[in-house]
């Protein structure tokens, strides 16, 4: 009898043999029965640390599936995706940029879920004195002020909608410097290269260069949230669902995401 054979009498053999003493038989998970599945996630910049920390906790319970992160602008991955960039998961820093592709009929239906929530804060070099307040950020000391580019980056978004809020955007705008992502606008006022920034408060948290301001008062802008969702033109499909619902149910995740200082939905 040929391998083959053999191997699907046994399934066969072991499937009556579960419903003769009367327990439920389930087939072997996609993810299990395949072998070195690799899933590519594009991430919104502000979750680096937090995923990069998740990645060796759900290996090790599927060291098969290798996962691949791109972090960037979530507007930046959002037109990758149309594209047809090979992604497995997107996780953007705002509803947005998921709307637009679930529209699209690009998503996964059924797979998008919310799994953190953030603030949004003014920031300044660690050396910085005479800055308690958004509105500083006229003053002539403050020459440069970092922001994400709107048009990409929710945080810019975010950025501008509390700006205008508190009818601060025309007196400042001269002094806007555009970055690509959050990431880039901790690193401009790290640097010394802008005198303030806005950033979110995970962003804040893990740089000692920089100091918090205040944070904004969240009336003033949209609610900063991080859905995810599967992408349709996925080649792992079930894979990604796994670690999709891995990342928006698992008790270590909610853990890791609090120490990096998000918010939980």
């Amino acid at each position: 009898m040929k391998r083959r054979n053999i191997l699907a009498f046994i399934g066969t053999a072991l499937a009556s043999l579960f419903l003769v003493v009367g327990l439920p038989f389930f087939p072997p998970s996609p993810v299990v029965a395949q072998s070195n599945v690799s899933l590519l996630v594009s991430a919104a910049a502000s979750l680096k640390d937090a995923l990069e920390e998740i990645k060796p906790l759900y290996q090790q319970s599927k060291p098969n599936v290798n996962i691949n992160f791109n972090f960037g602008a979530s507007g930046a991955l959002q037109q990758q995706i149309e594209q047809g960039a090979p992604t497995d998961i997107f996780i953007s820093a705002a509803k947005r940029q998921v709307d637009a592709l679930e529209q699209k009929r690009l998503l996964v239906s059924g797979t998008r879920s919310i799994i953190a929530k953030n603030r949004l804060v003014l920031i300044v070099p660690r050396n910085t004195t005479g800055i308690t307040s958004f509105f500083n950020l006229k003053d002539e000391s403050i020459k440069r002020i970092a922001i994400g580019e709107p048009r990409s980056v929710p945080a810019g978004q975010y950025a501008e909608q509390v700006l205008q809020k508190l009818k601060l955007l025309p007196q400042i705008k001269p002094k806007l410097v555009y970055a690509n992502n959050v990431r880039q606008v901790l690193a401009a006022v790290e640097s010394g290269n802008a005198d303030a920034g806005l950033v979110y408060a995970t962003d804040a948290k893990i740089s000692d260069k920089v100091k918090t301001v205040v944070a904004a008062d969240e009336k003033y802008h949209s609610a900063i949230t991080y859905p995810l969702a599967v992408v349709k033109s996925s080649r792992n499909v079930e894979a990604a669902k796994d670690f999709a619902q891995y990342l928006a149910t698992n008790s270590q995740v909610k853990a890791v995401l609090r120490k990096y200082g998000f918010l939980l939905p």
